[in-house]
């Protein structure tokens, strides 16, 4: 039964291997690297050696170098068997190093067994012959003397230019790998460093500096790695910018450790990047819940407010307060909407835009704006390609980043505003963190102020965050511009000096084609009532009651519902039928508006729906087309406004039926 010894990392490979050669009457050993196969070796040697090449402790060549320098294996044969290297210089390496074949990875069964006997049969076909027959006058046995002397010449002389190639192969490989590679005594001294590693630890007079670069602890990782015999992974180091990564493995056989680097500083900055991404969307999440709760809040406002009006009891004093309530509920909800910008719940109404132009008739605004102690200009590229963009949110963009200029030059200053195209492909996609394939253009907005620190740096597009005296910034400008910037497919690039200025780059796409332009929502005064039923289902109970009773006063009949269940448990125990439905999007109890209306839909043939809601979410609508005025009320909105728009509704939906 042949003895063979199977050198692989991987579970798969040694279970093919083993089924493989055990079902062909071969008994198995095995090791997981190189180190533990020396060992296994010298203590019971195989007949054959199959082995990998990539191998965590000692890789395959390697494990090929000590094998064949080792009087008590190196007679063995060593068949590489790999699907790591596939060039053909890899391949004359481990030939020149003394491998008896090199076969890639996969190979049908049959073949592959085939190799390992042919390569057993010549290895037993070179070995030395068992016994010398006594020497004689017979001239035939002299021949065979002399020929097992030429024969032992000639492996002499093999096994010298064996000597010679791994020399010069093994002073190659380490020597022109791109990775820094060290070699430590058992002292812990670094004995051996390839052209990476002393351009690593080269001092600023050209000679070298181990203690430059080298973790304090090396030495100590040393020792520490060959009294264990376990490997020492991921020990960081900063050598300026970059962040190192530093491995140790120890060779026991040899008494030294093998140390290798890699610049890790890439990787951490996607980490952070994505860290930075998640921490940005949960804020999202949490200013979009916030702005929701505040819009139905500001409905109960407006709703009261609108109440109020109608009252003709009211003197002027009193109305003039009522008034200012509404004044009030309007802005608060100009601040709700860019927490729902910045969270992108905010829908957009696209359509083709020239940046150029509307940058260009924004100047003349910025121009008052800024006062004359501030310098503007403008530059745009000629010939841009128009945006899919909502007008009114790049507007707010470009004014945000403006007014964040201005306010970084207390004593006036310059700002300048570039508008050019931008065409980003492999080679230029390393440059744009954050940017990705494609056709943009990019609004550059630069200053020459203050700047921004960098402990700063990373914060200043999260929301409530400002650097502003109290009372001079909400920290919502640059939240809601990187919501916008993110709704439209694009993303912002901030370099900033403290002392010399900011520049912050817009990239954001071109249009694919040609946009249409919605229809404007409108909100007409009512004009009249009606009898027919209205089922309102609203999770707010004071919203719920001031729609019920605004309604009721126009004549409707109406039925309210805090859920989608409990509507479709009303209209049950109401047991007729409905004209028209309004209901908020997003509800509790699992059902929210879009479903209740479809399940009523199939039931009554026709239904009027209005949809109101503090925020859209993409999820709940991505079936829906939403038209403001139309079929959606965004909250807060006027009472009197759903008086219009139902009777509006209802009117339209019975011309059609009289017309049909």
């Amino acid at each position: 039964m042949t003895q063979v010894l199977i050198v692989d990392d991987k579970e798969e490979n040694l279970y093919m291997l083993r089924a493989l050669l055990q079902g062909n009457g071969c008994e198995v050993t095995e090791a997981r690297h190189g180190a533990d196969a020396l060992e296994r070796a010298r203590q019971t040697p195989p007949e054959l050696v199959i082995s990998d090449l990539l191998m965590p402790v000692m890789d395959g060549y390697t494990l090929l170098r000590h094998w064949k320098a080792d009087e008590q294996l190196k007679r063995i044969p060593f068949i590489v068997y790999t699907a790591t290297y596939t060039e053909p210089k890899d391949e004359r390496l481990a030939l020149d190093l003394g491998a008896d074949a090199f076969i890639l990875k996969p190979a049908e069964p049959r073949v592959l067994m085939t190799r390992f006997r042919e390569v057993l049969a010549q290895a037993r076909r070179n070995a030395l012959p068992p016994a010398r027959q006594p020497i004689g006058d017979d001239k035939a046995l002299m021949d065979g003397y002399g020929e097992v002397l030429g024969r032992k010449l000639e492996e002499t002389i093999a096994e010298r230019k064996q000597a010679e190639a791994e020399v010069r192969h093994l002073a190659t490989f380490p020597r022109f790998n791109p990775r820094p590679v060290l070699e430590f005594s058992a002292t812990g001294e670094p004995v051996y460093l390839n052209q990476a590693a002393q351009a690593l630890v080269r001092g600023e007079d050209g000679s070298l500096d181990p203690a430059r670069a080298l973790p304090p602890e090396a030495r100590q990782i040393v020792l520490n790695c060959l009294a264990s015999g376990r490997a020492r992974e991921f020990v960081e180091t900063k050598l300026g910018e970059r962040v190192l990564e530093w491995s140790f493995y120890p060779i026991a056989e040899l008494q030294v450790v093998h140390c290798y680097v890699d610049d890790i500083t890439a990787r951490l900055r996607l980490e952070d990047q994505l860290r930075q991404s998640q921490k940005m969307d949960a804020i999202g999440q949490l200013a979009a819940g916030v702005a929701h709760d505040f819009n139905n809040l500001l409905t109960v406002v407006q709703f009261e407010a609108s109440l109020l009006e109608e009252m003709e009891c009211l003197d002027p004093t009193a109305r003039e307060a009522v008034g200012q309530i509404a004044t009030a509920v309007v802005r608060a909800a100009a601040l709700t909407r860019q927490l729902l910008v910045f969270s992108r719940k905010q829908e957009r109404e696209l359509r083709r835009l020239d940046l150029a132009e509307l940058v260009t008739n924004m100047v003349r605004m910025f121009q008052r704006m800024l006062g004359e102690d501030i310098a503007l200009g403008l530059r745009a590229a000629p010939g841009l390609s128009p945006l899919q963009a909502d007008p009114g949110m790049i507007e707010q963009v470009i004014m945000n980043l403006v007014v964040n200029s201005r306010d970084a030059l207390p004593e006036g200053g310059r700002i300048d505003l570039e508008i050019r195209p931008v065409e980003i492909g492999p080679a230029e996609l390393a440059s744009h963190p954050g940017g990705r394939l494609g056709r943009f253009v990019a609004l550059a907005i630069a200053d020459t102020g203050t700047g921004i620190a960098p402990e700063n740096l990373g914060k200043i597009f999260e929301p409530f965050f400002t650097t502003k005296a109290p009372g001079k910034g909400t920290g919502l400008g640059l939240a809601t511009v990187f919501g916008i910037v993110r709704q439209h497919e694009g993303w912002i690039e901030v370099a900033s000096t403290v002392g010399r200025g900011t520049t912050i780059q817009v990239y954001l796409p071109v249009a694919p084609q040609e946009i249409s332009t919605p229809a404007q929502a409108t909100y007409p005064t009512p004009v009249r009532g009606g009898d027919e039923t209205i089922l309102v289902v609203e999770d707010e109970e004071a919203i719920r009651h001031l729609l019920q009773l605004s309604l009721e006063r126009h004549g409707y009949r109406v039925i309210v519902a805090g859920s989608g269940a409990e509507a479709l448990d009303r209209l049950a125990a109401a047991g007729g039928r409905i004209d028209l439905l309004v209901t908020d999007l997003v509800m509790p109890g699992g059902m929210n508006g879009r479903d209740l209306a479809r399940r009523l839909q199939a039931l009554f043939a026709n239904l009027i729906v209005i949809y109101v809601s503090g925020y859209t979410s993409e999820v709940i609508t991505r079936d829906l087309r939403l038209e403001p005025g139309v079929n959606f009320l965004r909250k807060p909105f006027p009472l009197e406004v759903i008086g219009g728009l139902v009777r509006r509704r209802l009117d339209e939906a019975a011309a059609r039926l009289k017309a049909e």
